[in-house]
């Protein structure tokens, strides 16, 4: 029969902590177990292996996260077997980030994904643990502006320019206006609240346009500003969507 234990109550017993505090203290990421890192309370750990606290460990409570990420274009932003949130990992945060958040596995704990992006595009996604940012973000997401940047071929009157900026009904939502011009002979700018997936390029196939790429830039008022394709970082307390 193993002599294993939890680590919570190993750990809960040399310490003299409740097992309560233990676990906080391995979910925070503190305690190691033969010189590794373990973040599992459930972690089974044998009698002769060392248990430690790591320095400058201590009691906190675990704010919940949002994260940005450049999602790549041919990367999904949903599908759980090839998603963006897979880019997720330390080699990948942005260099400069000043969240002083620590990476911990508990922040994959109901992380969603807040803004769908098509599997084509490219660009700025958000997933999130946070109430406020999943409502402001999913809930209320009709009424926050986003901005891409459409590469397109062909050409454009003014009258379809201004059709454009009058906006389109699609799938059951009504024409909205928004803000469309061209950022240079190849490519517009989209500015309007969240747009239903396909919606671009719909938009674009109706005034004779062919889209040839898109990239979202902006979710309300964060920018994609510093974020390199395939990177990401924490949001940071005062920025607000």
């Amino acid at each position: 029969m193993s002599d294993s234990v939890r680590l919570a109550k190993r750990l809960a017993t040399e310490q003299s902590c409740s097992r309560g505090d233990a676990e906080r203290y391995i979910e925070g990421g503190w305690v190691a177990v033969d010189g590794k890192v373990v973040e599992e309370p459930g972690y089974r750990v044998q009698p002769g292996q060392a248990i430690s606290l790591l320095p400058g460990a201590r009691l906190e409570e675990m704010r919940p996260v949002s994260v940005l990420v450049h999602k790549p274009a041919g990367l999904s932003a949903s599908d759980p077997a090839e998603s963006a949130l897979d880019l997720v990992v330390p080699a990948n945060l942005m260099p400069g980030d000043r969240s002083g958040q620590r990476y911990l596995k508990r922040m994959f704990n109901g992380l969603k994904l807040a803004t769908p992006l098509e599997r084509a595009a490219s660009g700025l996604v958000v997933y999130t643990q946070e109430f406020a940012v999943a409502r402001k973000l999913i809930e209320e997401g009709r009424h926050v502006e986003q901005e891409y940047i459409a590469q397109v071929r062909g050409t454009l009157d003014a009258a379809a320019l201004a059709r454009l900026q009058r906006g389109l009904a699609y799938e059951g939502r009504p024409a909205t206006p928004m803000k469309v011009s061209w950022q240079n002979e190849s490519h517009l700018r989209f500015a309007l609240k969240t747009p239903a997936l396909g919606f671009i390029e719909y938009a674009c196939d109706s005034v004779g346009l062919q889209l040839q790429a898109l990239r979202r830039i902006r979710i309300g008022r964060l920018p994609m500003a510093g974020l390199a394709v395939g990177q990401w970082r924490y949001r940071l307390e005062y920025e607000r969507f």
